[in-house]
């Protein structure tokens, strides 16, 4: 998703959104059908902005107060000038409360909801999602997955008020059928459901409008959105007086035989983020391709645990598992590593290690992909994807440390904190080696600001961030064609304040 510059951070549960509407109703004496008119009112600044051509705009109106929202959007897109066609996949007259006011307030300003034509819809330069809110909890019928297939399938751009129809607002997860919109405008607070599941497929860009409805208030959130303007505030000062010694040393434990470039790529990441010194500690083989490569990295070869155990007692962060093998040799350098009491980023090959005699640490940072966190808790890949949040939370519990699970819209957990959800990447980014650039980031973040719950939250932002701007300068929306080492001339931006 994109267009984020002005999202807000706090991310809710759909029950938490309805006890801001309360709050806002009860509390503020904000009128419901006040609020319902700001809604409808901010769709259609938010139409009226992606698509300022458009004259002929199609609204799709069901039940409850989304169609209310609809309605509204209806009647002012008239008075507007523009030609609006209203459809009601329910009877109007069967809303209730602000719903029916707002459709009774379209009739009387001379707008009519009619029955669906598949024509119209086809002819239409904007579709306006109206359905559903976040209050639905069951499978669409072979009705309404009719029409919402009907939509999908025209040629015109979809525009979802709160939510995309079908999405299940807490899970993410399509209930029978749902829309897929090109942009979707989040009211009040944005849903937990827009960053799981299958929901960033159906969201579009994404907008919001609190309604001017304060979110300073008693309500709980259930995550909190990384944001830029967060990153900035926690990146640390460097002194005038900096030197190498001063900025943290890393070692990256990794590389068997034919895995030199992963080692290579998690260093060479804690470099570019500001790391001090960082040492590579790898197979003899691999040791002057590293070095060729990069010759800032200081690169040891390492066949016995004699000859690693030196080397984690000068490092100040241990970043383990790229390209490591799960041979002899791997399993050894991994029990030396877990025995020190260094902070330790986990990942790849050392996670897979690790599933196979799971233990509970708390100096640890794991970063396990779906596949990996499947193996880590006995279950599947798709059982992850399935519920992200609660596979996260799992993990956590089962594991102790800071969990990083990775993919689109990337969670982080610690316990007694609010799970982190960062937002930024792109599907570009799906490309080998980009796991083993987010563990140096992290690592060396880790290094400089020894707080590992900011570093981890830090890096899996840096990242994305630079992942966005290493597409952007490929092209616009593009979907491929960027590799991991494409980060590396755009992680200094990312991780620099802009003062």
């Amino acid at each position: 998703m994109f267009g984020m510059a002005n999202l807000p951070t706090a991310i809710y549960s759909a029950a938490q959104v309805r006890a801001l509407d309360r709050y806002a109703i009860e509390q503020l004496a904000i009128p419901g059908y006040t609020l319902m008119t700001r809604a409808g009112s901010a769709a259609l600044r938010a139409l009226r902005r992606r698509w300022p051509k458009a004259k002929h705009i199609v609204v799709v109106c069901g039940s409850g107060n989304n169609a209310g929202d609809g309605y509204v959007l209806a009647r002012l897109a008239r008075q507007a000038g523009m030609k609006v066609t209203t459809f009601a996949l329910f009877e109007p007259n069967s809303l209730r409360g602000d719903a029916l006011t707002a459709y009774r307030d379209f009739v009387a300003a001379g707008g009519q909801a009619i029955a669906w034509l598949d024509s119209v819809v086809e002819r239409a330069e904007v579709i306006v999602d109206a359905i559903f809110g976040t209050g639905l909890s069951r499978p669409l019928d072979a009705m309404l997955s009719k029409r919402v297939q009907a939509m999908n399938a025209a040629s015109a751009p979809i525009l979802a008020l709160d939510i995309p129809s079908g999405i299940d607002a807490d899970t993410g997860l399509v209930l029978g059928s749902a829309i897929t919109a090109n942009c979707t405008i989040a009211l009040v607070g944005l849903k937990l459901g827009f960053y799981l599941g299958v929901a960033p497929d159906h969201i579009g860009e994404l907008e919001f409008d609190d309604l001017e409805i304060s979110t300073d208030t008693k309500v709980e959130m259930t995550a909190r959105r990384l944001d830029e303007q967060w990153l900035q505030s926690v990146l640390p000062r460097r002194s005038r007086l900096a030197h190498k010694g001063s900025n943290g040393q890393v070692l990256v434990i990794g590389g068997g035989i034919g895995m030199a470039g992963a080692a290579r790529l998690a260093g060479e990441a804690c470099l570019r983020v500001g790391a001090g010194l960082v040492t590579v500690a790898t197979r003899f083989e691999n040791v002057a391709a590293i070095v060729t490569e990069r010759p800032e990295l200081i690169v040891r070869a390492v066949d016995v645990v004699d000859e690693l155990q030196p080397l984690i007692a000068r490092a100040d962060v241990i970043a383990i598992g790229p390209g490591l093998g799960q041979d002899e040799w791997a399993r050894k350098l991994f029990d030396c590593a877990l025995q020190s009491d260094k902070p330790l980023i986990v990942d790849a090959d050392a996670l897979n290690l690790l599933s196979l005699q799971p233990r509970k640490q708390s100096n640890w940072i794991l970063t396990p992909h779906p596949g990996e966190a499947a193996r880590l808790l006995a279950s599947s890949s798709s059982a992850i994807q399935q519920d992200r949040l609660a596979s996260v939370q799992m993990l956590e519990k089962k594991y102790g440390g800071i969990v990083v699970l990775k993919g689109a819209n990337t969670l982080i957990a610690l316990e007694n904190e609010l799970p982190a959800i960062c937002d930024r990447g792109n599907p570009a980014m799906a490309t080998p080696g980009m796991g083993d650039v987010l563990t140096g980031v992290i690592a060396g973040l880790l290094a400089q600001m020894k707080d590992a719950w900011m570093a981890a939250r830090a890096g899996v932002l840096a990242h994305a961030m630079a992942g966005d701007l290493a597409a952007a300068n490929l092209g616009s929306s593009i979907e491929r064609g960027v590799i991991a080492s494409d980060l590396f001339a755009q992680l200094p931006a990312c991780v620099n304040r802009d003062e």
